[in-house]
């Protein structure tokens, strides 16, 4: 969930720590620290509560040292404070460690320690590591050794970077539930839990799996599992360009995100639509016609805003391919012991690849035998590569918290998805030639709806101040109004509620009054008629209405209007989406947000 970076070369170590750590802030940013091994010997450490801005205030002029790790933190275990921000150390100050993931047994391995005298001095579960770390170094064994031993008995998720002031000429990192990525340089090498820390230096990486452990020097590295069996890993290459990681030019990230969208799409589109046979070429599912003709459920399973996706994608699924679908949340999904089916095809999505409650249900999935594909962003990352087959989106990086262009690309991709398996299975040619034809137009209507941005953010302005907002949709658009609440909650800290239309009148109707606006899915579908009726209850209680529509609702049953482009009704709900992005961008920019990191939340979520 936090932050990792580490610099072994050449060259002085801190302000690749202190660049990288920025580049990270948007995983978690509560405190920050790094520590380096002095040319002269021994450990220098800096580390504040609050951002990286402050820490780099913090370290002086001469904190120079060719080694060196450094962590940005989202407290699990302590408050936010300069003692309990990350690196953590020993007694002697001879150890020094950065840890993202939770330390279950901490508290047995902490009464232990201190009754060996250890002296602790934070109130995390990571400064445990230090100190089991550097009892075993203590008996004169390498490194490595000691963080092997060290790591056998600990019990729960960690990616962890460890730094020895007697060793300086190494680093050693593992992994297990909490993504590790190497970075190559010339005779340098580079550490993060993200690659967005090293693409300006580096685009050949290499991902550690859960349970290896790596050795890295400056002029190279070595992998190794927990019981010391060496490991082959072959270095990839990172195809995202560094300006991905600016705001060019935009307010926020956010907004950047926002309006990347229509090539976001496209990417996610390319080379995928098969207009001859009206339908889409998948072949990373690794999955045969025989084999999809035999697929009777698709289980979706996610997290946030990547299970509202796959809400999505279920009702595009069973509208398209007519096999029974369902979206439940992935950090649900492993606790009721699932009946794993044969003939069930699990989905996993995930923009990171990382989240550990997705992760944690795949390994689930496919450890009672069940076919897991992928729907994912981050090439390499740990979801993918445990999958049987999948998805890459290529929506591009995604620095904000909140999920929009992977949000989009996510449901174009269970839309190519939808029309493979249709066409395999009674999707007429007709009916697939229609929704390439939609799909091919999406971007453009996309740009359509983002030019509407500063009328919405006249509207933003106006609801914001709300006591909270009512979301409303029916069918395809409850989905849709889910990820909209979501969103408001997200980054404008506005209480927000989503409801089925249909179960307004069944309980919620009596929250309706003038301070709790309405932000009502009004497609022009078979259900149009059904919709105007609930907005007709919301006005007769003096409710307000903020409409997301085709075509204008009568002036009395809406306030405001914001009009999309109509597509096919199967695809409607991407183009609904959009304006409530925008909408809550602009909300949270009126109440003086901190738009790209809101409060508590972190990007991507490897912990439970």
């Amino acid at each position: 969930m936090c932050g990792i970076v580490a610099y072994i070369g050449p060259k002085d170590a801190t302000p690749f720590l202190l660049e990288g750590l920025a580049r990270l802030e948007y995983r978690g940013y509560d405190s920050a620290g790094v520590a380096v091994a002095g040319r002269t010997g021994g450990l220098k450490v800096r580390k504040v509560k609050g951002r990286v801005a402050d820490l780099a205030a913090a370290v002086p002029a001469r904190f120079k040292g060719a080694t060196g790790i450094g962590h940005t933190r989202w407290a699990t275990h302590g408050v936010p404070s300069d003692a309990n921000a990350h690196p953590h150390l020993d007694n002697a100050e001879r150890i020094a460690v950065v840890h993202n993931g939770i330390i279950e047994n901490a508290d047995e391995l902490r009464a232990k320690l201190a009754a060996d005298g250890a002296v602790f001095r934070s109130e995390t579960d990571t400064e445990v590591l230090g100190h089991l770390i550097a009892a075993h170094a203590a008996e004169g064994v390498e490194l490595e050794e000691a963080v092997r031993a060290a790591l056998g008995k600990v019990v729960g998720t960690y990616g962890i970077a460890v730094l020895d002031a007697e060793q300086p000429d190494r680093i050693v990192v593992a992994r297990n539930g909490s993504p590790i990525v190497l970075g190559i340089g010339e005779k340098e090498m580079f550490v993060a839990s993200d690659v967005s820390a090293l693409v300006r230096y580096t685009r050949q990486v290499v991902h550690l799996e859960d349970g290896e452990l790596a050795t890295v020097r400056s002029d190279g590295f070595r992998t190794f599992t927990e019981d010391a069996r060496t490991t082959h890993r072959q270095p990839s290459t990172v195809d995202w360009e560094i300006d991905s990681y600016d705001t060019g030019g935009y307010e926020h990230f956010l907004l950047k995100e926002i309006h990347e969208q229509p090539g976001s799409v496209e990417r996610t589109l390319g080379g995928r639509l098969d207009e001859r046979f009206a339908t889409a070429h998948l072949g990373g599912l690794n999955l045969d016609a025989r084999e999809l003709r035999e697929i009777r459920r698709v289980k979706i399973l996610g997290c946030g805003s990547a299970y509202y996706a796959g809400e999505m994608g279920a009702q595009l699924i069973e509208e398209l391919a007519r096999i029974p679908a369902h979206s439940e949340p992935a950090s649900e999904f492993r606790y009721r012991n699932p009946v794993i089916e044969a003939d069930t095809l699990y989905i996993a999505v995930s923009q990171s690849g990382e989240t550990y409650d997705t992760l944690a249900a795949v390994q689930e999935v496919k450890r009672k035998g069940g076919r897991v594909l992928g729907v994912v962003n981050t090439v390499g990352s740990a979801i993918a590569r445990e999958c049987d087959g999948g998805i890459y989106l290529h929506a591009g990086p995604e620095i904000s918290v909140a999920s929009t262009k992977a949000f989009t690309s996510t449901v174009v991709a269970f839309a190519l998805i939808a029309l493979h398996f249709g066409r395999i299975h009674d999707l007429s040619p007709a009916d697939g030639r229609r929704i390439v034809s939609a799909l091919k137009a999406l971007p453009d209507q996309i740009r359509e709806v983002l030019a509407q941005s500063d009328a919405i953010a006249e509207l933003a302005a106006e609801y914001a101040g709300s006591e909270g907002m009512m979301f409303i949709g029916r069918v395809r658009g409850y989905p849709v109004a889910r990820e909209g609440a979501q969103k408001l909650k997200e980054i404008s800290y506005v209480h927000a509620e989503a409801y089925p239309a249909s179960e307004l009148k069944h309980g919620p109707l009596a929250l309706i009054s003038p301070e709790l606006p309405t932000i009502a899915l009004v497609p022009d579908d078979e259900l149009l008629d059904k919709n105007l009726t609930t907005l007709g209850e919301i006005k007769a209680r003096s409710g307000r209405v903020l409409a997301v529509a085709h075509r204008r609702p009568e002036a009395k049953l809406a306030d405001h209007c914001v009009l999309v482009p109509k597509s096919e009704p199967e695809l409607d709900p991407l183009l609904l989406n959009i304006p409530l992005q925008l909408l809550a961008y602009h909300a949270a920019v009126a109440l003086g947000r901190d738009v790209d990191k809101p409060r508590n939340l972190a990007k991507s979520v490897t912990v439970e």
